[in-house]
């Protein structure tokens, strides 16, 4: 049974992804992104929850760290006294219109895949000199860390592009199917997965309605990080959502720059494939 569900999920999210308003290639708005999806999804709870959040969308405080994040991207830094503008996030040195949302991705020079927080952490130690122990690298979340800021002006210049992350090579492949097993994977002291917050529509979590992965529309805003958490005051990105996950479901933490990370995130973003990105969200 559980295998048929499995066999079964590409096909639902095909179906989900079809019904798109827009395969988006160029820069919008994350405003104006958010906007056409509560067009697409005028009965969505979970896209419609919170009207302050809507109403703020405009003023996002997480555009407060782009000027921040050009900066450091361009600023010549670290031990080697470089900027990140030879960083090749999988579309060319210093190509950043649409690589967000390409990733994680297989690298040839690394010979193995990256997700973007792994990969903006290897430009930053190879290009720059930066070591594991800098606080520029080892100071990962937060509005005030350097990787946040680079990460949502990064991410912001791929607003709007749709989700696409490449499965030509087989170790992309390898490491989506892993992310599979991994959300429907039961474990913890609660015996949860991710399927049991997402696997279904209407689920909530206190007063917070939870997105369904299998409405692509829904999902595209859910794994659209880096976003300004309102109830933290604070920028965070997609791996500090799995590490959040991780914890409410009372699973084993996973340390950073681990393969469980980059699984989890290329299963997410193939599951938005198709589907604008919101970049960066506001989120409760």
């Amino acid at each position: 049974m559980f295998k048929k569900a499995l066999l079964a999920l590409p096909v639902a999210m095909a179906v989900g992804v079809a019904g798109t308003a827009a395969q988006a290639d160029e820069w919008q708005d994350p405003n104006d992104v958010l906007q056409m999806l509560l067009e697409a999804q005028p009965d969505s709870k979970y896209l419609h929850q919170s009207e302050m959040n809507i109403m703020m969308m405009p003023d996002n405080p997480a555009l407060w760290l782009l000027d921040d994040g050009e900066r450091l991207f361009h600023e010549e830094r670290g031990p080697n006294n470089a900027s990140l503008e030879s960083c090749d996030f999988g579309k060319g040195e210093g190509v950043l219109e649409g690589a967000y949302v390409e990733l994680p991705r297989y690298f040839d020079d690394v010979g193995k895949v990256m997700d973007f927080e792994q990969r903006l952490v290897h430009c930053m130690k190879e290009i720059q000199g930066f070591t594991s122990d800098d606080s520029a690298v080892s100071q990962r979340h937060g509005s005030g860390s350097d990787i946040m800021r680079l990460t949502t002006y990064i991410a912001h210049q791929s607003s709007g592009y749709a989700w696409n992350p490449p499965l030509d090579h087989p170790e992309e492949q390898a490491m989506r199917d892993a992310g599979e097993k991994l959300f429907f994977r039961r474990g913890g002291a609660m015996d949860f997965n991710c399927a049991a917050c997402h696997g279904d529509s209407g689920k909530q979590i206190r007063a917070s309605v939870l997105p369904e992965m299998r409405n692509s529309q829904e999902w595209t805003k859910a794994v659209s990080w880096p976003a300004h958490r309102a109830g933290q005051d604070n920028v965070r990105s997609q791996n500090h959502r799995i590490r959040g996950c991780v914890w409410q479901m009372r699973h084993a933490g996973i340390l950073p720059d681990t393969p469980v990370n980059t699984a989890l995130i290329s299963y997410w973003n193939d599951a938005a494939r198709g589907e604008p990105a919101i970049l960066p969200d506001l989120k409760r």
